[in-house]
């Protein structure tokens, strides 16, 4: 609870009022839509949160239920099945993702950064942005042997997409042969999602393409992980 409300906190103080300040004071609101800055970094610093949180989630704590603690075949010791054992795993990433997003909006409200009642969708939004994340990775991450592969996702994956996929400045502005790059990353739809949510600025097209693209990734984690999983744990 201290880490989910502390992080919003000190994220929108330095990079919001801080760095907002000099961003909003060298007449760069055309380049956000006519937003200030803090309002256009919020919403996207929301889906990016739980980019990161369901990366933390899906990654050690899997490899910690498989090989160190093994908490994974105590439950298969029970009449769970390991699409059980899969389920109850997202649902509980889906449960920490939902209270620190929502924690997340209680930070922007109070900053002044939401602009519309379709902010409290933005919740939804991110928690949809996240399991887009964690769905996959648990996939991947239930096979690995050891945690060397997850530095590499970390720092070559999502950390790229969180300083790339418009969280901090529009798309737009990235030289023409990245920007398609960034418009493909499920970033992008989550942040664009959760930002046209919190500015009540949401067309249905929009809408429906960016929630076909994080629940594909999320349906398609969840099959690849019924395989996974039942390849790994049932053996």
């Amino acid at each position: 609870m201290v880490a989910s409300f502390l992080n919003p906190v000190l994220f929108l103080l330095a990079m919001g009022l801080g760095l907002g300040s000099l961003v909003d004071r060298g007449h760069r609101a055309a380049s956000l839509g006519g937003s200030q800055y803090l309002v256009f970094l919020a919403p996207g610093l929301l889906a990016a949160t739980a980019m990161q949180m369901a990366g933390a989630e899906s990654t050690y704590p899997v490899m910690a239920s498989v090989k160190w603690v093994r908490q994974y075949f105590a439950m298969l010791a029970t009449p769970l099945r390991t699409i059980d054992v899969l389920a109850g795993h997202l649902l509980y990433v889906a449960a920490r993702l939902a209270l620190a997003t929502t924690v997340f909006l209680g930070v922007m409200a109070a900053f002044g950064a939401t602009r519309s009642w379709l902010a409290l969708l933005a919740v939804p939004a991110a928690v949809l942005t996240g399991m887009a994340f964690a769905a996959p990775i648990m996939a991947w991450a239930v096979t690995m042997q050891s945690d060397g592969g997850f530095v590499p996702l970390f720092r070559f994956v999502l950390i790229p997409m969180f300083l790339f996929s418009g969280t901090f400045f529009p798309v737009s502005q990235l030289p023409a042969g990245i920007r398609p790059v960034a418009y493909v990353t499920p970033l992008w739809h989550g942040v664009a999602l959760c930002r046209s949510l919190a500015l009540g600025h949401i067309t249905a097209v929009a809408l429906a393409v960016h929630l076909a693209v994080l629940g594909g990734l999320v349906v398609a984690g969840v099959v690849a992980g019924s395989v996974t999983y039942r390849k790994r744990l049932a053996t």
